[in-house]
């Protein structure tokens, strides 16, 4: 019996000691897990970060796909029902589909079909070198974009240079435009009153100006991270370049053709907004007879990302107010 004690005593010493020793792997694997991870994000901070965004997206649906146009390989990320009425929306400069990811779910959530394209020249989209990357291109390659995705009529959204980009979708093709949302736009003759080079950074103080001038009261940008936006963003720098040069000559200004828009039109702003004041949202609101602007306190030029609590629930009640007049 004391043997048998014995041995059943060392098997259960023995277990315990294996125990004891998966736990240690196990803490000491997740911990270089960890460290690696730490690791990876101090060496390649923005592919981490657009990592944690493509899961962020793919998680509430949406599906990354691909499509020619013109020639030209567009990406495009898609969500919402299939059957559901679509909504397209256009990224700024130097932006991409991801920027939306903010308002994209509260179209969806209303029964829509959402369509983010990257524009020709950015985010996973081609860059060809003898495009001119003009707000009136990027418009005809829009228009060709929501043909080729079968469509008669979409809402069209805009932020930014994306707004410029639909407001000549919309006067230069009304009939593909039920109703029109532009977010911070641009496309007014005004000269702005910074440096635009700074939207091609290459130091960490010209990055922390630009952080300055779409955001108020931003957090400094540590080192690690500044260096890895500037390494991410040099590679597409010459074509916002010669997006700049082309929008410096003011051949595509909106000024005198937002009065004869048509359709309704949501108008959101950032009441802080640095890169594109307040003001020229209000300007445009005079300009357009259909519209309605709505302001966001606290937030400066990214308001659909920083306000889309507030933007959200207001830009699906603007559509369905204007599609229930529509049928009325």
């Amino acid at each position: 019996m004391a043997a048998r004690g014995e041995a059943v005593a060392c098997h259960t010493k023995g277990g315990a000691l294996t125990a004891t020793r998966r736990k240690a792997a196990l803490v000491l694997s997740g911990a270089t897990l960890l460290v690696a991870a730490g690791a990876g994000f101090w060496q390649w901070p923005v592919t981490c970060y657009d990592g944690f965004t493509g899961a962020w997206i793919w998680l509430r649906g949406f599906r990354s796909r691909r499509i020619s146009v013109n020639g030209h390989r567009l990406h495009y990320l898609v969500g919402g029902p299939i059957a559901g009425p679509p909504v397209v929306l256009l990224h700024g400069l130097g932006g991409r589909a991801e920027n939306w990811r903010g308002l994209a779910p509260y179209f969806v959530k209303a029964g829509y079909r959402v369509y983010m394209p990257d524009l020709l020249g950015y985010g996973r989209s081609e860059a060809p070198e003898d495009f001119s990357y003009s707000v009136r291109d990027e418009a005809d390659q829009m228009i060709a974009f929501i043909r080729a995705l079968g469509y008669r009529s979409v809402e069209l959204g805009g932020w930014s240079m994306g707004g410029w980009v639909a407001q000549l979708i919309a006067v230069r093709a009304p009939e593909l435009v039920r109703h029109l949302m532009l977010f911070d736009s641009a496309g007014l003759h005004v000269h702005p009153k910074w440096d635009t080079q700074i939207f091609t950074p290459s130091t960490a103080d010209e990055l922390e100006r630009l952080h300055r001038i779409l955001e108020p009261d931003p957090m400094p940008i540590p080192g690690f991270l500044a260096r890895g936006i500037l390494r991410a963003c040099a590679p597409r720098g010459w074509v916002i370049r010669r997006a700049l040069n082309e929008m410096y000559t003011a051949r595509d200004v909106t000024n005198t053709l937002l009065p004869t828009l048509k359709m309704p039109v949501f108008i959101g702003w950032g009441e802080q907004d640095e890169c594109i004041s307040l003001q020229q949202g209000q300007q445009m609101h005079q300009l357009i007879p259909y519209s309605e602007l709505h302001v966001v306190a606290g937030c400066g030029h990214l308001a659909p990302l920083d306000g889309a609590r507030r933007l959200g629930p207001e830009v699906v009640a603007f559509l369905t107010r204007a599609e229930a007049k529509a049928a009325a």
